[in-house]
């Protein structure tokens, strides 16, 4: 079963068990893949489903962040229970050390050197990491090792 059957199931457990909360987040999350599949004309691969939960998440955080500042504790707190829905239907996220050493391998790979080589390295290290991390994490990393070597 793919993810975005995962969360079509998910929505009709929450939609019986009344949870608003859980039916609201996947209701967002499956309106995004659908706009997604809409622009696209065709049906996303799970490659880019994931790509799209990571997206949501990273906004749920982004606006986190804002409400902390602010000292909104009940957007705080609605925010956290989002994202760790999201989370749930999300392959395990990899340490910044496993990204490390992926990168390092993929460099190695397409023999990288310097920041011209970027496009090349992202483009080989994005399948391989599928959707367990968010691209713009990846990609800082490659710069600090493209920057340092």
């Amino acid at each position: 079963m793919n993810t975005k059957e995962k969360l079509e199931n998910q929505l009709k457990e929450a939609m019986r068990s009344s949870d608003q909360m859980r039916k609201q987040t996947i209701r967002l999350a499956l309106s995004s893949i659908k706009l997604a599949e809409i622009d696209q004309g065709k049906p996303l691969d799970e490659n880019t489903v994931l790509a799209i939960l990571q997206k949501e998440v990273k906004t749920h955080q982004e606006t986190l962040e804002n409400a902390e500042k602010g000292g909104r504790t009940e957007i705080v707190q609605e925010n956290q229970q989002q994202i760790s829905i999201l989370l749930e239907f999300l392959p395990e996220q990899l340490s910044e050390d496993e990204i490390t050493t992926i990168a390092e391998q993929v460099i190695a790979d397409v023999q990288a050197k310097d920041m011209k080589d970027m496009g090349k390295v992202m483009r080989e290290i994005i399948p391989r990491i599928k959707g367990r991390a968010s691209s713009d994490k990846v990609s800082h990393i490659v710069r600090q090792i493209l920057g340092n070597g």
